[in-house]
């Protein structure tokens, strides 16, 4: 009841305002008891108008009445297109605009009602752009046009700069003007008004016809079919004189598809608690629309929400109850810190004064300590002197240590590169050591395979004089065999040259290794003796002895005595063998 109270205080408003209520409000309070359905109190009413400086001359004073007397009877069985009707008629000749407009008088009272819709909760009544934009873009829809919306932003601006928003009679100059509807004719203009005055003032979601199955008669009849959020109405024709009957919906409804029979197509059903209605629409897609509005009208009942059209009204006013509050808020921030800055701009003026008063205590401090910082120069500058002395004598100090010291570091240094090159020396001559002994190895295995060669040979030339005594009968046979063992001969001389010129390589290489040991030991005992020199506490690793070494038939050996000895025993004892 509380949102029935505001839509009709709207349209009272326009009704009061419009009226002077000292000869007229006896006359607005009766004709609202009649079309609301509101039982007259003929003392009430005379008390409270009655021809006094007490009378009812203002919003204050006509308020209390209507809320006792009428609003609180109020129980919603009243034509609301009448109630607006009436309200339209007492002030819409004072307030309408007398410039010709390109809509009919109908139509600017169905805006008028439009408006009392959409606009705002407070008094005088004003419709924000966004409602106005909301508007415009429902009739331009209906129009079947195309929305301008860079043409309604500008309009916007100016609108802005101006003041919040529009009175009913600026909004129905603003659609009667053609500003938004250029290029449609007035017939166009009005069935789009009256789409959304169906819509948004009526709470027709859908209406067309349809053929509909009589319950007794069993006939199918067309009708002009009204669907509202709780009720469908059926009427022999849509100027909705001659109504023939309610369906009316609740959350137990249901509506479903039917196939095709009985010559009849796009069948659906609508199934209430007492009754079943049968139902055949022009082509599928009405049938589809239809049972989809009716099934979305069933599920609304069923949630208790209110129509599509009001929800979103209601959502779109909670959304500007929010940014209002938003910006009132921030306006209230935006005061505080004002605020606060004038206590910050009063509390820095109070401390520049207290700072020029420091200031001014600081520069007669200043100047007194001037005369002492003097004071102090003269007596420090005495005492630099003599630490300048002190610390010329510190640095002389210091410099003869650091001479002294960087002596002490290089000599370490230069022993500590002695020792690396003692190092390198000792580790050269280990090398050297090394290679001679592989050298001497490598002439022990020549000399044995030279020994071998020698014995095999003179094997093969006592063979040789042992076939020329053989008898004449064999000679020819030895003689093959001579030839054979002289090629073998040969093949042995060749080898023995080898084995003489790898003698020669070895006897080469042993001569570069004893080269080296040589330089070794020299390098060793030139070190030796810096090393005895500087410091006499390192003792250096000698090469070994150095006896003759002997020589043979091929050069010099690097066996003993004990082992040539061995070897010529072998050779002899091979010698005998093969005699």
């Amino acid at each position: 009841m509380v949102g029935l109270k505001e839509e009709l205080l709207k349209s009272i408003w326009h009704a009061f305002t419009a009226l002077d209520l000292d000869r007229s409000g006896k006359v607005l309070s009766h004709n609202l008891c009649t079309v609301l359905n509101v039982p007259h109190d003929p003392v009430a009413l005379e008390e409270h108008f009655r021809d006094d400086d007490e009378g009812p001359v203002s919003n204050q004073g006509y308020m209390p009445y209507l809320n006792k007397f009428i609003l609180e009877k109020v129980q919603g069985n009243f034509d609301k297109v009448e109630f607006n009707r009436m309200c339209w008629t007492l002030c819409a000749k004072k307030n309408l605009s007398k410039s010709p407009l390109l809509i009919s008088d109908e139509d600017a009272f169905k805006v008028w009602v439009i408006f009392n819709f959409l606009s705002e909760d407070k008094y005088p009544l004003i419709i924000v752009p966004e409602e106005i934009e909301y508007l415009l873009k429902k009739i331009t829809e209906a129009m079947g046009a195309g929305w301008q919306q860079e043409q309604f932003d500008h309009y916007k601006v100016a609108l802005n700069t101006s003041r919040e928003g529009l009175s009913a009679w600026e909004l129905i100059d603003l659609i009667g003007s053609g500003q938004f509807s250029k290029g449609m004719d007035r017939q166009t203009v009005s069935m789009a008004i009256n789409e959304v005055f169906n819509e948004l003032i009526l709470d027709v979601l859908k209406q067309g016809y349809m053929l509909k199955k009589g319950h007794k008669r069993k006939n199918w009849m067309e009708r002009w079919f009204v669907l509202k959020p709780n009720i469908i109405s059926y009427y022999v024709s849509e100027d909705l004189k001659d109504k023939k009957g309610d369906i009316i919906l609740d959350g137990n409804c249901c509506v479903e598809a039917l196939p095709d029979r009985d010559g009849k197509k796009c069948l659906f059903l609508i199934k209430c608690l007492d009754k079943t209605f049968e139902i055949s629409a022009s082509d599928k897609k009405k049938k589809q629309e239809w049972i989809q509005a009716i099934q979305t009208t069933v599920n609304l009942l069923r949630a208790g929400s209110p129509p599509p059209h009001k929800e979103a009204r209601q959502k779109r006013k909670e959304l500007r109850q929010k940014l209002l509050a938003e910006q009132e808020e921030l306006e209230r921030q935006m005061k505080e810190l004002q605020a606060a800055n004038e206590n910050k701009q009063k509390e820095l003026e109070a401390v520049r004064k207290q700072l020029e008063a420091a200031a001014a205590r600081a520069a007669e401090e200043e100047k007194k300590r001037l005369q002492t910082q003097v004071e102090l120069q003269d007596r420090f500058s005495l005492e630099l002197e003599r630490e300048k002395m002190v610390r010329q004598k510190m640095e002389e100090q210091v410099a003869q240590k650091s001479s002294e010291l960087e002596q002490y570091l290089q000599r370490v240094r230069e022993l500590e590169e002695m020792y690396k090159q003692l190092q390198e020396a000792l580790e050269d001559e280990k090398q050297a050591r090394q290679d001679e002994e592989t050298v001497r190895k490598l002439q022990a295995r020549l000399l044995e395979e030279e020994s071998a060669k020698r014995a095999e040979l003179e094997k093969w030339h006592l063979q040789q004089q042992q076939t020329i005594q053989m008898t004449e009968a064999e000679k020819q046979e030895l003689e093959n065999q001579r030839i054979i063992k002289e090629q073998a001969l040969q093949v042995a001389m060749q080898q023995l040259k080898q084995l003489e010129l790898e003698r020669k390589e070895a006897l080469e290489q042993y001569e570069e290794v004893k080269k080296k040991l040589e330089t070794a030991a020299n390098n060793t005992k030139s070190w030796k003796d810096k090393v005895a020199h500087h410091e006499g506490l390192i003792r250096l690793i000698e090469p070994g002895s150095k006896n003759p070494h002997l020589i043979t038939n091929w050069g010099p050996a690097a066996f003993t005595e004990a082992e040539l000895e061995e070897r010529q025993k072998s050779w002899k004892g091979k010698k005998a063998t093969s005699e």
